[in-house]
């Protein structure tokens, strides 16, 4: 259906997995990282998609650093909101359809079950509101689009928790971990499968916004002390020397930080499944399978 793809930020976590996933399709596929594409140009994004003229964009790009945005905001709102605006302005013309990715940051956390797409959004970070602007910029050209929100995004070699944890763990003795935020550890490979899913079956009236996340949920500490365990799993690999038992549980009021975090970021992903019949992956099987890939 698609013969020309063009992924920005294809460095971020998801890129890789997506261009492997796309390699095997039968399309000419343009991935560019930031050298190549800096989205904080708005000139520079206008004269690379009119030379390109891609029929898809799925754009990876963003600013992800959630703390720092609280004293980067302009930077921020840059490649999160304006940035998405021109794709879609350059996007609606040449008739292609942008795929872009958000975040459940969109979301206050005051709710005590799963969120759904038509939930009121309250971003309470300088992160959150620069997606969720980005979001309003993409509707509002009204031109055909998925939004996928999604959270607690890793992979095996990425900046990310996950790496985080095992790295920590053979550096200390002791680690302090939040365990009253919730949510669903998503992995990359997932997101990336999800996605070509949902566009090989891809109808201009599934435009809209779609909960991209593995199925289940839990909380940081949970989700360190499986991390862990997965690794203790493997009898070949070297031991660590922090064992799950040493991660202590702490509230996220021990554990400040410049951006506030949403304590339920829980997402409902049944408007996905139902559109697409897309599965969900539980959070866990998907963990093993980042271990196993780290680990070979």
């Amino acid at each position: 259906m698609f013969k020309k793809v063009l992924i920005t930020g294809v460095n971020g976590q998801v890129g890789a997995a997506l261009q492997a996933a796309l390699a095997v399709q039968d399309v000419e596929m343009i991935a560019l990282n930031r050298q190549q594409l800096d989205l904080t140009r708005p000139d520079e994004i206008q004269r690379i998609l009119r030379e390109i003229k891609p029929d898809l964009i799925i754009n990876l790009a963003a600013y992800t650093a959630v703390d720092k945005a609280e004293s980067e905001p302009e930077l921020a709102f840059a490649m999160n909101a304006r940035a998405p605006q021109i794709l879609a302005e350059e996007a609606a013309p040449q008739q292609a359809l942008l795929v872009h990715y958000s975040t459940d940051y969109v979301y206050d956390g005051s709710k005590t079950s799963p969120y759904i797409e038509s939930d009121e959004t309250n971003p309470l970070s300088v992160y959150g509101k620069s997606k969720l602007a980005g979001e309003l910029a993409i509707k509002a050209v009204n031109d055909p689009h998925i939004i996928f929100r999604t959270s607690w995004v890793y992979n095996a070699t990425g900046k990310n928790f996950f790496n985080t944890i095992l790295r920590l763990s053979a550096e200390r003795n002791v680690l302090n971990v939040v365990n009253d935020q919730c949510g669903a550890p998503t992995s990359a490979i997932y997101i990336a499968e999800a996605t070509l899913q949902a566009l090989s079956q891809w109808h201009e009236n599934k435009t809209g916004v779609y909960h991209l996340v593995n199925a289940g949920q839990t909380t940081w500490y949970d989700f360190s002390v499986a991390i862990l365990q997965a690794y203790e799993a493997r009898p070949h690999l070297p031991n660590l020397q922090l064992k799950s038992h040493q991660i202590r549980a702490i509230s996220s009021a021990e554990y400040p930080t410049p951006a506030p975090k949403p304590i339920n970021s829980c997402l409902s992903c049944e408007k996905l499944k139902n559109s697409f019949d897309i599965q969900m992956t539980h959070w866990h099987t998907a963990l093993l399978a980042t271990v196993n890939e780290k680990y070979p």
